[in-house]
């Protein structure tokens, strides 16, 4: 090197950190808040729909209609379910069968249907519906485990579904994930036609 010549110090490497303890991970419980109670991704849907007073109606109903097994069973499914204010003014008769213990085959045949008309099997996101929605050049339709259909639609930015009779309710709260498949909130009771 020439006198009076200048070196370049490279920086000296910064030590490197002290290792610290790692914690062992936290298991996180999912869950989002319907009417203000929560809602755990761990709950089966059944067990979710008792537990919020938001379902009282629709959660009576899969009771009354020996239900409870197949919404706390492990086969997946997708259910939309009505807030209680969605309940409209229906006939006595009706409404009778929706509240009250089945009186006879005849109306637990109907609360049956009405109960499963709410349900399709497997586990459908809100963006597997959109998806069918566009596939289907703006509806989609999906058999229910009553049997019969439900058509959905985009509305504005919600997911808006048809019932049998013309009926319409929109998605409110989508993708309420559940250990044995997914909720969808609706704001309004489907019926099937018959």
């Amino acid at each position: 090197m020439e006198a009076g010549a200048q070196t370049a110090q490279q920086p000296a490497e910064p030590p490197p950190p002290e290792s610290e303890p790692v914690a062992a991970p936290q298991k996180f419980e999912l869950s989002v808040e319907v009417g203000g109670a929560p809602v755990a991704a761990s709950n089966a849907i059944g067990q979710s729909l008792a537990s919020s007073k938001e379902f009282s109606k629709f959660s009576a109903a899969v009771g009354a209609a020996g239900l409870d097994e197949v919404f706390a069973g492990s086969a997946p499914l997708t259910v939309f379910a009505p807030l209680d204010k969605g309940f409209p003014a229906l006939p006595k008769d009706l409404a009778r069968v929706l509240t009250e213990p089945p009186a006879s085959k005849e109306s637990a045949a109907l609360l049956r249907r009405i109960v499963f008309y709410h349900a399709l099997a497997g586990k459908i996101s809100a963006a597997n519906l959109i998806d069918a929605i566009r596939r289907g050049g703006g509806a989609a339709r999906f058999t229910t485990l009553e049997g019969e259909e439900l058509t959905f639609r985009q509305n504005g930015l919600r997911i808006e579904i048809t019932d049998a009779r013309g009926a319409k309710a929109l998605v409110a709260i989508s993708d309420v994930s559940q250990k044995n498949g997914v909720i969808h909130v609706i704001d309004a009771l489907l019926l099937p036609k018959s």
